[in-house]
């Protein structure tokens, strides 16, 4: 049985971080897994940055609930899931997904948790060391075979992982360093590409 795993921002949404960012005026906020595969590092970053700048929680879920899906998102999951099983698998967390789920149909997520005191995201709470590989190869343990797509350096393991893989709408530098894996730009030919690996 084939699934379909996708990363979320970038893919389907857009970064929360460069929407928080752009609301906040704060350039560094900016910064992304497109820009640093450090995930553990990027995170320990922006907490020091919303420290710095006294924001917390509820700033970000404000901005979160203003954004929308990319144009195209939530047609192209429709497609996919009439084809084929799809969850998404994503570095973000618990707190942030769930306005975002709601407006893609309520799509199965795999993500991660913050902790948060008094307001304050004070920490995070990784679901699995290596989320989307560990999650990708717990399916194929499951008797999936997986096929998937993102846009950042964190999604190359899981892409690499599955039986066919898809960069989309990634950075030129992402796309230089990994010449092998097809580079999408639209969902129509993201579709066509699941429907010929399925």
């Amino acid at each position: 049985m084939d699934i379909a795993c996708l990363d979320l921002e970038g893919v389907l949404v857009p970064e929360i971080w460069i929407a928080f960012a752009d609301a906040t005026g704060i350039d560094e906020l900016r910064r992304t897994t497109r820009d640093e595969p450090d995930y553990g590092k990027l995170m320990d970053f922006r907490m020091r940055v919303l420290d710095e700048h006294g924001l917390g929680i509820r700033e970000i879920q404000d901005v979160i609930d203003t954004i929308d899906p990319l144009p195209g998102a939530r047609d192209f999951l429709d497609r996919l899931c009439s084809e084929m099983q799809a969850v998404i698998i994503s570095d973000t967390f618990e707190e942030f997904a769930r306005p975002l789920m709601r407006k893609l149909g309520w799509p199965t997520i795999f993500c991660n948790s913050l902790e948060v005191r008094d307001g304050r995201v004070a920490g995070v709470r990784m679901r699995c060391p290596d989320s989307k590989l560990t999650t990708v190869r717990a399916l194929q343990s499951a008797g999936m075979q997986t096929i998937a797509t993102g846009d950042s350096y964190n999604d190359l393991a899981m892409i690499r992982a599955s039986k066919a893989g898809f960069l989309f709408r990634t950075t030129e530098q992402i796309r230089r360093d990994n010449p092998d894996l097809p580079a999408l730009e639209t969902y129509d030919e993201l579709l066509r590409a699941f429907e010929d690996a399925h």
